[in-house]
């Protein structure tokens, strides 16, 4: 019981392991892999003896640490323009109400029901959009077979902040990430099938 786990929620969990001994022996580029597991329904594991599930997997890729680090440079610099982007939103975005209706009314909105600023989808700049697609058919190309891999034409989920540094926090090789359902869920899985 006390090994039990469970996820409410369709998750993938990334980890890194950097071995300092175990790497492939017919590469000379020092690679790290990447472990993943995700399940696409909802799991509860009491007894990891008899646990049986279609809809759990999980799997691993060796992947050169140089593709990496430079990825999440890549990823870094692209959660920065998306934020600047975002403030230049907010700022022209906010409008003070002028009447005592519209006051009265924006008063009844509770918090809890607005979404949060990181989960807003961000419109991107002709600029920005370009960087994302260049980041994003990198990590196609990391995690999808090579020869299937051609560059993205267009975005495959939604651009909120927060999408955007789950990505980058998927490239922690220090700390790894767990993703919770959602279009950035969705398609990072379909890259691992």
């Amino acid at each position: 019981e006390n090994r039990a786990a469970s996820a409410s929620n369709n998750e993938i969990n990334i980890q890194w392991y950097i071995p300092s001994v175990a790497k492939p022996s017919n590469d000379t580029e020092t690679k790290v892999l990447l472990l993943y597991a995700y399940n696409t329904n909802p799991v509860k594991i009491s007894n990891i003896k008899i646990f049986s599930s279609t809809s759990v997997f999980s799997g691993h890729l060796w992947i050169p640490l140089a593709r990496i680090i430079s990825l999440r440079k890549k990823l870094s610099d692209l959660k920065e323009q998306v934020e600047i982007l975002m403030q230049g939103s907010k700022s022209f975005s906010t409008s003070v109400p002028t009447s005592f209706l519209e006051q009265s009314e924006a008063l009844k909105i509770s918090p809890s029901n607005k979404p949060k600023m990181s989960d807003e989808k961000v419109h991107l700049d002709e600029k920005t959009e370009e960087i994302a697609k260049r980041c994003l058919s990198e990590v196609k190309a990391l995690l999808s077979v090579p020869a299937l891999s051609s560059p993205l034409t267009e975005i495959p989920f939604d651009v909120t902040f927060q999408s955007i540094r789950n990505l980058e926090d998927m490239f922690d090789l220090a700390n790894g990430c767990i993703i919770t359902e959602g279009s950035l869920f969705n398609w990072i899985i379909s890259l691992l099938h």
